[in-house]
């Protein structure tokens, strides 16, 4: 039975971004098991289009890009969090160049050449380094060819982890942290992975809507666990809908970049007029949330199902050179952006609250952390600035990582997980329901706890989302668990905070805008749940 045991130093549940850049970042004196809930990389940070927020412009400053991300973030962020980010993006960009990054660079009129930047949503100046229209893909291909290299991590493909294990979960005094239990999608076994420390690495939770920008594994797997093991969680009201996805009946969340608007493009009404001046001065360059309402104020007042994104006045040459993936997909699917304007729509993006934690990452259990988008780190407030994820993601993934090693830990042979036990269950017969119940969830997400939202629809929706938990508690407890079953359990689980955290919210602020309260309390605070508080 020895097999189903894995032990390491590092257990990172995760594989983006986040996951990789810790692992890069460990000395290789660490063994560090790493969970790929699909194929390595399959996340969101391979799907990232615009780029990386830093201060690389010699006209921009460490202050302007914390006065910016202060500014969207709408009154909530931490602003020694905020600091401590930004300064080190000029660090994080010079590591990735070292690493093979091939960013996108311009010619100086002196012949010389530079980092070509982009200006998003929010920000004040050009700031978002990139690579042409695919900047995930290219960071997450040169990480993953630098974890090749390393022998002390070993990747595990096609694994969801199920739960974390604590010593208060083993009946030991204490809350430390020291592994997880995990499904093989291969074996369809559960295996134990047992670690001086576990970091969450997962994303977030953007699949419990029914449009999303996001690949399926973002079904908030990382926030569920730790709440359940005992975190307290933060801000989960604050979800961020892209405002321009395109609306293609086989596009299948195709997100298009929010730089195409930094460079010009334009959001047009059905007729062809441009909008986004009745809204804010700022225009297609406000904040996302601003815009992602716009766009569902006129939609639903014209009863339309989409609005359009124009940049084909740029001309061919230049829609092709700088946005050569969202060129082709569209040519795919027969739109030619660079001679007509494409539909598109709102659709969930970005989860700004999660797990809370510190400036390393740590979570409130010992030896538990957290980085990326499943954490709450006090960065983004009530509303993310355009590519600040993934510079938060390396930022506290190389900060978690110095904290692994400066804090050692040793757990006692007397630390035995038990094997998983699932001679009392039976195999399914009945996976419909976990398929009915996934659809209703993010269905109900969408109609209640979408862009607009009012106290009853928010209470409508607890109702219902306690009723589905009770269904898949029983299931739980009857049947054997399948990777559908265990991604609609923690979407239901991220459900109820989300619906809490935002009923707890009696103002209209960033990204949460209710009808009950349109305008903007004096009073700041977050929105912070703890599991105790509702045992």
């Amino acid at each position: 039975m020895n097999q189903f045991v894995n032990e390491s130093d590092v257990l990172v549940i995760g594989s983006g971004a986040a996951g990789m850049t810790l692992a890069l970042h460990l000395n290789r004196k660490f063994s560090v098991s790493m969970l790929c809930k699909d194929k390595p990389m399959e996340g969101s940070t391979y799907y990232a289009q615009g780029g990386v927020a830093a201060v690389l412009g010699e006209y921009d400053s460490v202050s302007s890009h914390v006065a910016d991300t202060l500014d969207v973030g709408a009154g909530l962020c931490n602003p020694e969090i905020v600091a401590f980010t930004v300064k080190q993006s000029t660090k994080i960009i010079n590591w990735l160049v070292e690493l093979g990054v091939n960013f996108d660079k311009k010619v100086e009129r002196d012949g010389s050449t530079a980092f070509h930047l982009t200006k998003e949503g929010g920000h004040s100046h050009r700031r978002v380094i990139h690579a042409a229209d695919a900047t995930g893909k290219e960071i997450a291909l040169t990480l993953s060819e630098h974890l090749k290299s390393r022998n002390n991590v070993r990747l595990f493909p096609k694994y969801v982890a199920v739960d974390l294990v604590t010593k208060d979960s083993l009946g030991l005094r204490g809350k430390d942290c020291i592994g997880a239990y995990a499904l093989n999608l291969k074996t369809k076994k559960v295996e134990i992975f047992k670690a001086k420390y576990v970091v969450i690495a997962s994303g977030g939770a953007s699949k419990v809507y029914q449009y999303t920008s996001n690949p399926d594994t973002a079904s908030g797997d990382g926030i569920a666990m730790c709440w359940r093991a005992g975190c307290r969680v933060g801000n989960l009201e604050f979800n961020q809908f892209h405002p321009t996805c395109l609306f293609h009946p086989n596009a299948k969340s195709f997100l298009i970049s929010e730089s195409l608007r930094g460079e010009g493009a334009h959001l047009l009404l059905p007729n062809g007029e441009r909008f986004m001046h009745k809204y804010d001065e700022r225009k297609e360059l406000a904040p996302r949330d601003i815009v992602a309402r716009a766009i569902d104020h006129e939609m639903k007042k014209l009863g339309c199902n989409s609005v359009f994104l124009d940049i084909s006045h740029k001309g061919e040459k230049f829609v092709r050179k700088h946005f050569p993936n969202i060129f082709s997909r569209c040519l795919e699917l027969g739109i030619n952006i660079t001679t007509e304007p494409m539909p598109i729509v709102p659709a969930a993006h970005y989860t700004c609250g999660g797990v809370v934690i510190d400036k390393n990452g740590k979570t409130d259990l010992p030896g538990l952390y957290a980085i990326g988008e499943s954490s709450f780190s006090g960065l983004h407030g009530a509303n993310r600035m355009a590519s600040n994820s993934l510079l938060e993601c390396m930022v506290f993934a190389k900060s978690a990582a110095e904290h692994i090693e400066n804090n050692p830990r040793v757990l006692p042979e007397k630390y035995r997980i038990p094997l998983w036990d699932d001679t009392q269950v039976v195999s399914s017969d009945e996976e419909i329901t976990v398929s009915h119940n996934w659809r209703e969830l993010r269905a109900l997400m969408w109609d209640y706890v979408g862009i607009v939202r009012t106290d009853k629809r928010l209470q409508r929706a607890r109702r219902r989302i306690k009723v589905l938990q009770q269904e898949i508690e029983d299931h739980y407890s009857n049947y054997r668990i399948s990777s559908d079953f265990l991604e609609l359990r923690n979407l239901a689980c991220v459900a109820d905070l989300m619906v809490r955290c935002a009923l707890q919210r009696q103002e209209s602020r960033g990204l949460h805008f209710t009808l009950d309260y349109p305008n903007q309390s004096e009073e700041l605070r977050n929105s912070i749940l703890t599991p105790s508080s509702f045992n």
